[in-house]
């Protein structure tokens, strides 16, 4: 496979597989709060942060790095302001300082920062303004966890965009189709994707196995290991639990993401690194598979958007099965009726923000997967078009999860929204 296509998806997965500190909603906000606080030249005497619904649900329970265990936006924009990094984007907190983090709490009680629910169509919009002595400043962020949109200084535009996506995101993903996907890990030059996948397996792994030897949130990695740690789809799964229950606690190890998320990141990868170093299996093959499992999630993930009521892993559930099926033998078949088999099974689960559970959900997630897989593995067994939302061909599927999750969950979202808003 050469050509536009294959240089599409290499372009992509270069694209999605960036490194982030933290939950990624947070350390946006961080991020903005950073640029703004750079772009105003002091530290400001009072903040106003306007964010769209899907922001107050992912910032709400989950802990902000480098903060002492602090949650929520006003933490999360206090330590952007006070020692974020803007130009390290989505490792904007990677260089905290412990002094630092010793004056947020009075920051935090001593400056106002208030928070708004924007009242705009986008499902992410960040805005940080920020008020100084004599001047003031804004930075919006649209769309996606990077795409700085507007920075305004004094009511004066430093900085205006109107073309959305931005540069990150320009590649088509139209060009992702699942038997292209197959052909493509069957063909990639790997040294066109090495760094990328190699930076994806050191982090992701680390992350996961720090989970595992410390106590963050629930334990959910730790209590897989403990009901069965003898069994190899277990472990698979603790592994992708156990990186979310470090990564939603406060842990300061990066992770590489997928579709802009760090949970997704380490559900679509780790079952593949576990099953791949645990059946002896060369690491080239395990970089293929790698392709696979995660075009499979940004393909699934491109119809559904960044944010939505849909839970995102359930979509790195089913990269990851593709991933173990491919490593197992299986090409464009196999794969096909996994995916088809996973989202037939695991499409109903809810995001209702980042937080402890999103392990719980994760270990969910990658156990339809490997379910999935297994169904056809042992005699073909699957889902046939017409069962509930299940399409004829993958494709089809893939288009109707993409349609439920998109238009159909809107309202489901909201009332999410309003529930974890109640007191």
């Amino acid at each position: 496979m050469q050509g536009t296509v294959y240089n599409q998806y290499v372009q992509i997965l270069k694209e999605e597989l960036v490194p982030a500190m933290g939950c990624t909603e947070p350390i946006a906000l961080a991020y903005a709060a950073a640029t703004a606080k750079d772009t105003l030249g002091e530290m400001p005497e009072r903040a106003v942060v306007y964010v769209s619904g899907n922001i107050i649900k992912n910032v709400k329970s989950v802990v902000v790095p480098h903060t002492g265990g602090l949650r929520g936006i006003k933490a999360a924009v206090a330590v952007g302001m006070i020692a974020g990094k803007a130009e390290k984007k989505l490792e904007v907190l990677s260089e905290v300082s412990q002094d630092e983090i010793d004056r947020l709490p009075a920051l935090i009680e001593n400056m106002p920062i208030e928070v708004k629910h924007a009242a705009t169509s986008h499902i992410f919009y960040i805005e940080v303004q920020l008020f100084g002595k004599t001047d003031s400043c804004s930075v919006k962020i649209v769309d996606f966890h990077t795409n700085i949109v507007s920075i305004q200084k004094n009511g004066v535009s430093l900085y205006e965009q109107h073309e959305i996506p931005r540069a990150e995101t320009q590649t088509d993903r139209s060009c992702l189709n699942v038997e292209d996907i197959v052909r493509f890990a069957d063909t990639v030059a790997l040294d066109d994707v090495r760094a990328v996948l190699e930076r994806q397996i050191e982090c992701n792994l680390a992350i996961a196995e720090e989970g595992l030897k410390e106590k963050y949130g629930a334990n959910i990695g730790k209590v897989l290991l403990a009901q069965n740690g003898d069994d190899l789809f277990c472990r698979m799964r603790a592994y992708a639990a156990a990186g979310s229950d470090a990564r939603m606690n406060g842990c300061e190890l990066p992770v590489i993401i997928n579709s802009g998320s760090g949970n997704q990141g380490l559900t679509t990868s780790l079952p593949v690194i576990v099953y791949a170093r645990e059946k002896g299996i060369s690491h080239d093959e395990l970089l293929r598979a790698l392709c696979v499992a995660n075009l499979v999630t940004i393909h699934l993930k491109s119809g559904i958007g960044r944010l939505s009521a849909y839970c995102g892993v359930v979509s790195a559930g089913c990269g990851a099965a593709s991933g173990v099926a491919y490593l197992m033998g299986g090409r464009y078949d196999m794969i096909a009726h996994t995916i088809v088999n996973t989202l037939a099974m695991d499409s109903g689960i809810v995001c209702d923000g980042a937080k402890a559970s999103c392990a719980a959900k994760i270990s969910s997630a990658v156990d339809a997967g490997l379910l999935g897989l297994t169904m056809y593995q042992q005699g073909g067994n699957q889902f046939f078009g017409g069962d509930g939302i299940v399409k004829k061909g993958v494709e089809n599927t893939i288009h109707s999860v993409g349609r439920l999750a998109r238009e159909g969950m809107r309202q489901t979202d909201e009332e999410i929204i309003k529930l974890m808003l109640e007191e």
